[in-house]
């Protein structure tokens, strides 16, 4: 009973944190989220957003950057992550780990910066493939977001899937090989069922992150491309007109959507080890 007492007194200082930073601001997002400027409550937030095309196109931005670059990201991590497994334990597979764990924090306005300054309109490789007549890359593009994008859900995902690929034997690679199987035979039926799972988490997360992003497409362009976390710190702040109501329906809907896309990774989840256990 004592360690009971114990470990509820610990706990509870982080259930009080957890409650007034992510409860009470959620309960704040929707209650706002069905008032009406005007005043009363209703769905007009809502109809607002569904009959805009202006928001409706800030959602489809915001859709196509995540999926494109947590997609490339995780792919481009796969193969990274696998690289770096194969040569740790050494100097160089522990330097690059560590590089990776700095450069997964280097995200926001010093990422926007960077990238300006390599491939801005006067950028330095910008320069460097117009001096030689080729094309130049376009960063404030929709193209040019995903690219950066992808470069910051990289060593992010290189931390989650590397501890899954430690999980991998080797032993299972020389097993497999006596039996017969070739490596992509190895691949498809051993090495990617156990990495699955942590393949599909990877890729929530990336997901998550992507489409809450901010502070970099906001230093990138100034906060003039469409995507919904612009437009919401845009009516939050009153760079156009003050709605902190309409902005807690877009809020709501980002909440929805990854609650969508959270469950979607449970029913696979379940499905894939379900099929597995099979």
């Amino acid at each position: 009973m004592k360690g009971k007492w114990l470990a509820v007194s610990v706990t509870l200082p982080f259930l009080l944190f957890f409650f007034a930073f992510q409860i009470v601001p959620l309960i704040w997002i929707v209650l706002n989220s069905f008032q009406i400027e005007d005043g009363g409550w209703g769905l007009q937030n809502f109809s607002e957003i569904l009959n805009s095309s202006f928001y409706l196109q800030a959602i489809r931005y915001s859709l196509e950057i995540a999926i494109w670059s947590s997609l490339f990201g995780l792919v481009i991590a796969l193969f990274g992550s696998y690289s770096l497994s194969a040569v740790r334990p050494s100097r160089i597979g522990d330097f690059i780990l560590s590089f990776n764990s700095m450069t997964s924090n280097f995200s926001g306005i010093p990422l926007a910066f960077a990238f300006i300054i390599l491939l801005g309109a006067n950028g330095a490789v910008n320069l460097l493939l117009r001096h030689y007549q080729f094309e130049t890359i376009d960063i404030y593009s929709k193209v040019g977001i995903i690219i950066i994008y992808t470069y910051f859900q990289i060593p992010l995902a290189v931390l989650l899937l590397y501890p899954a690929f430690e999980g991998l034997k080797k032993e299972w690679q020389e097993a497999a090989a006596l039996l017969g199987a070739n490596v992509a035979a190895y691949w498809c039926r051993i090495a990617v069922p156990v990495l699955m799972p942590a393949l599909l988490g990877t890729l929530v997360i990336l997901f998550a992150n992507a489409i809450g992003a901010y502070a970099t497409i906001y230093a990138l362009t100034s906060g003039n491309f469409n995507v919904v976390p612009i437009r919401i710190g845009a009516l939050v702040s009153g760079d156009i007109f003050l709605n902190p109501y309409l902005a807690s329906a877009l809020s709501l809907f980002l909440i929805g959507l990854m609650l969508l896309v959270t469950v979607i990774h449970r029913w696979l989840s379940k499905r894939y080890n379900y099929q597995d256990k099979g």
